[in-house]
């Protein structure tokens, strides 16, 4: 044994057939620190990913009664390793500010991209596993048997700001059989692509952070390779150039307006204002950004049927104007809401001043913001 432990119990991965650093060594401990730091400060890297958290976390990862060693104090938490990502976090963002280190953990560890000095791991941000196997469930159905899983798209708020999450759409979605992005979405050609832009403006929307993998930003139907190059000759075809439309106005409407990304981590940025309403596939929801007033609606509807009348309580009364339509025609959409300027009727809608009635397009995600 060199870099892991000579105990099996504690050296092995059993799932994968592969070794477990001795995070009790200074010497192996040392080596992976350097290693962070030489592609940080060589490379100009933006960030490191931990891989599988959970496996450093857990002496009793993937292991029955009797496989594995409890620490000191009788438990199963692997305590040296959790010293070695405090040490890692700690001494990456001292050495190198501005870079990140993101932890996909797949458990509810608590205090993962919570501050070391506050008891945490201090990991910048938390890829938000949960999320991730429940949204692509979701969008993975026929839109028919869509109204019994609603909850697949609003659990994720009940936990959504206990650390600062990555809503993670990664490679490992799409590879090892496991079909690309675009192939993942039921229907007809056109319905997965409506879709796809429905999931990603989805994405886009709600709190935290945005990880596409490369080639979902076009829609690749093949499953992605690392001896190949991407299908970039797809995007002489409208419906894969306009999703990479699609993708680019997402990021302009995220970067330009900080109700999309100002308050991710707290219910001061975020606030439904219709999430019960399974019969219709259908979610509206505010994204505020620290000057209050300053706030988006989010209008989404998963069925490939428009909902006519579609009525919403809204902050403001005056006009709405359109920030992003993923059923728009220049992204291969059909353009069927006819959006623009949506006006708001000031009249009594429950709680709110305000009251908005729309035509809400077939699969698809509306952001709208009060003019002026």
């Amino acid at each position: 044994a060199l870099y892991e432990h000579e105990d099996p119990r504690k050296g092995e991965h059993q799932d994968w057939g592969t070794y477990v650093f001795n995070y009790g060594r200074n010497e192996v401990c040392n080596f992976l620190l350097s290693s962070a730091l030489f592609w940080l400060r060589k490379y100009h890297l933006d960030g490191l990913r931990v891989d599988a958290v959970a496996s450093m976390l857990y002496l009793d990862y993937s292991r029955e009664d009797g496989e594995w060693v409890p620490n000191e104090h009788g438990g199963r938490e692997n305590l040296e390793a959790i010293a070695f990502l405090r040490r890692l976090n700690t001494l990456t963002h001292g050495d190198q500010p501005g870079t990140m280190v993101l932890a996909e953990e797949s458990t509810a560890f608590p205090g993962v991209s919570h501050p070391v000095d506050a008891g945490g791991l201090g990991f910048t941000f938390k890829w938000n596993m949960g999320w991730m196997h429940d949204t692509l469930a979701y969008f993975g159905r026929d839109p028919l048997h869509r109204q019994h899983h609603h909850d697949q798209l609003s659990f994720g708020l009940l936990y959504a700001f206990t650390e600062n999450f990555v809503l993670p759409i990664s490679h490992d979605e799409v590879v090892h059989m496991k079909g690309s992005m675009i192939n993942k979405m039921p229907g007809d050609r056109w319905q997965k692509f409506a879709n796809l832009r429905a999931y990603y403006g989805f994405q886009w929307t709600m709190p935290g952070k945005k990880l596409l993998f490369m080639g979902q930003e076009f829609a690749q139907f093949d499953e992605w390779n690392e001896v190949l190059s991407l299908d970039w000759n797809l995007l002489e075809y409208p419906e894969h150039e306009g999703m990479q439309a699609y993708v680019a106005a997402l990021n302009r409407v995220y970067r330009d307006h900080p109700a999309l990304h100002q308050q991710d981590a707290s219910w001061e940025g975020f606030q439904w204002l219709e999430v019960d309403d399974a019969a219709r596939s259908t979610l509206a929801y505010l994204r505020r950004a620290a000057d209050g007033d300053d706030h988006a609606v989010v209008l989404c509807n998963f069925t490939p049927v428009p909902r006519e009348g579609y009525v919403v309580g809204v902050p403001r009364a005056g006009t709405y104007e359109e920030l992003l339509n993923s059923d728009a025609e220049v992204f291969g959409g059909a353009n069927l809401g006819n959006f623009g300027r949506v006006e708001a009727r000031a009249e009594a809608h429950g709680d709110w001043p305000a009251s908005l009635t729309v035509t809400l397009p077939p699969l698809s995600v509306v952001i709208l913001k009060p003019r002026g």
